[in-house]
C-alpha cells in the first residue's frame, strides 16, 4: 500500500458523479476499477474508506478491532430488519450472547447436527431432484439450493422442517430487506421516498409476519417439556454468569440471524458451485470421483469429511471467486493511524473481500478458477487476511463450520447422484446485495448419473 502522502486518495464528487453510470451496473467492479486505479485504498465522497489491502483489513479488523465497531447502516438499517442478534450487535451485549452462543457449534453439537443435514438432503433428493431428473425440467439452482439450505437450517435450529409457505415468508422478508438496505446505503437521500411509496410498509409486514411465527414457535418449545437436540434448544438452555437466561426478543434476534446466515449464504454459494463444476467438467470429474473413492454408497459424516480433501479446495475457490459477503465495514471510534495512513473517527473503513479476493497481489492469475490453491501445501503461502470468506478477527462468522459442514454434505451427495447441465443462452452475472447474487438465477436441467 504505497502512499508517499500519508494521505487517503479521494474521488471528488464531480469525477463519482461520472462514473454513477458505471457504479450503477455493477457496483462490485466499479469498487474494484476504482482501488486498482489507487493501489487499494481510496476514500468516496460519502466519506467512506475502501481498501482491499491485507494488512490494513488484518488492522482493522483483528489487530486494533476494539476501535471499530459496526456501522451506522448496520447499526440503523440492517438491525430494524434482522434484530440486535450477534452479526449487529456491539459491545457487552455482543461479548455475551458470542460466549453463550459458541456453546452450540462445538464439535459433539455438530456430529448430531450433521445427522439432520443429511437425512434432509436425501430427502430433497428422493422427493425433488429425481422428479426433475424423470421430466427434464429446468431448474434454478439458486431457488433449489435456497430451498434445500432453509429445511437444513430450519431442522438444525427447530428440530422440524419449516414448510414451504413458511420458508416462503422468510425469503421474501429477507430479499425485500436485502433490497431495502443496498438501496438505502446507495442513496440515502432515497430513504422518505421508501416511506412514501409504500416499500417499507410492505418490508415492515413482511417483518412482522417473519418474527410472529418465529415467537410462535419459540413459545410452544418454551411451553414443552421437550427443549430438543438442536440450536434453539441450546439457546433455550443456555444460561448466563449471572444465572439469567435469553428473554423472547433475544431469542428471536438470534434465530433469525441464524436463519439468515445459515440459509442464504449458503445457498448462493452451492448455486456458484455447481455452476463453476458445469462450466469446468474435468474438475467436476475430480470432485466425482474423490467422492466416490473416499464415501462409495456411504453417507458423509463429520468424521469422513476429512477424506473429501480435493471438494473442500473446489469449496473454497468458490468462495474466493464468489465470496458470499463481499464487503465487510467498520466505523472508527477515535483516530487511528496505519502504516501512516490517517483513519479518521466517524469515517467508515470497507474491506472490499471481493477486490481482496482477485487481488493479483496476493492471487496468480486471480479470475481463473483453481482449486489447487488450497492444498495444504499453497494454503500456507497466503498472506494473512488475503481470504476472508467468513470475515476475519473476533467477529469471524459463528456459523462457519456449521455452513462448511452443510456445504460439503450438500456437494458430496448431489454431485454423486446428479449431473447439472447449464441451459444455453444465459448470460452469468452477479448483483452486490448483501450477498454476492447470480443476477437473473443459474438455470440447469438435472440429469441423474448411473449407479455405482
Amino acid at each position: 500500500m504505497a502512499n508517499p502522502k500519508n494521505e487517503v486518495p479521494k474521488i471528488g464528487l464531480f469525477t463519482f458523479l461520472r462514473k454513477l453510470p458505471s457504479m450503477n451496473r455493477n457496483l462490485i467492479l466499479f469498487f474494484k476499477q476504482i482501488l486498482d486505479q489507487n493501489d487499494g485504498l481510496v476514500q468516496l465522497p460519502n466519506k467512506l474508506v475502501l481498501t482491499d489491502d491485507a494488512d490494513l483489513i488484518q488492522h482493522f479488523l483483528r489487530k486494533n478491532n476494539k476501535n471499530y465497531i459496526k456501522t451506522a447502516l448496520v447499526r440503523n438499517f440492517v438491525k430494524d430488519q434482522i434484530g440486535n442478534g450477534l452479526f449487529t450487535s456491539e459491545g457487552a451485549h455482543w461479548l455475551k450472547q458470542r460466549r453463550a452462543i459458541q456453546a452450540g457449534f462445538h464439535k459433539k453439537k455438530l456430529n448430531g447436527i450433521s445427522n439432520i443435514m443429511v437425512d434432509e438432503i436425501n430427502h430433497y433428493m428422493d422427493n425433488i431432484m429425481d422428479a426433475y431428473s424423470e421430466t427434464n425440467e429446468e431448474i434454478d439452482l439458486v431457488k433449489e439450493m435456497t430451498h434445500l439450505a432453509a429445511k437444513i437450517v430450519s431442522k438444525s435450529l427447530f428440530g422440524q422442517e419449516f414448510n414451504d409457505h413458511k420458508i416462503d415468508v422468510i425469503d421474501k422478508s429477507i430479499n425485500y430487506a436485502n433490497k431495502y438496505i443496498v438501496a438505502v446505503s446507495k442513496q440515502p437521500f432515497m430513504k422518505p421516498w421508501y416511506h412514501i411509496n409504500g416499500d417499507y410498509k410492505r418490508l415492515v409486514k413482511q417483518k412482522n409476519i417473519r418474527d410472529k411465527f418465529i415467537l410462535d414457535f419459540i413459545e410452544e418449545r418454551k411451553a414443552s417439556e421437550d427443549k430438543g437436540d438442536d440450536l434453539l434448544g441450546m439457546l433455550l438452555e443456555t444460561e448466563y454468569e449471572d444465572g439469567s437466561r435469553m428473554n423472547n426478543q433475544e431469542l428471536l434476534d438470534e434465530s433469525i440471524i441464524l436463519l439468515v446466515a445459515g440459509n442464504k449464504t449458503s445457498a448462493v454459494t452451492m448455486a456458484w458451485l455447481f455452476y463453476l463444476l458445469a462450466i469446468n467438467p474435468e474438475i467436476e470429474q475430480k470432485v466425482l470421483e474423490s467422492v466416490n473413492d473416499s464415501l462409495g454408497d456411504e453417507a458423509p459424516s463429520l468424521e469422513s469429511l476429512r477424506s473429501l480433501a480435493y471438494p473442500l479446495q473446489v469449496l473454497e475457490e468458490t468462495l474466493r471467486v464468489y465470496p458470499v459477503v463481499w464487503l465487510v465495514d467498520r466505523e472508527p471510534v477515535e483516530d487511528d493511524e496505519f502504516k501512516g495512513v490517517k483513519i479518521k473517527k466517524g469515517e467508515d473503513i470497507a474491506a472490499f473481500i471481493y477486490g481482496l479476493h482477485h487481488n493479483a497481489k496476493y492471487w496468480k492469475d486471480p479470475e481463473k478458477f483453481d482449486p489447487e490453491r488450497f492444498t495444504p501445501e499453497n494454503k500456507k503461502e497466503h498472506t494473512p487476511f488475503s481470504y476472508l470468506p467468513f470475515g476475519g478477527g473476533p467477529r469471524i462468522c459463528i456459523g462457519k463450520n456449521f455452513a462448511i459442514m452443510e456445504m460439503q454434505f450438500i456437494l458430496a451427495m448431489l454431485i454423486r447422484r446428479y449431473k447439472f447441465t447449464l441451459s444455453p443462452g444465459q448470460k452469468i452475472g452477479f448483483k452486490p446485495l448483501l450477498t454476492l447474487s447470480p443476477t437473473n438465477g443459474i438455470k440447469v436441467r438435472v440429469q441423474k448419473r448411473k449407479s455405482l
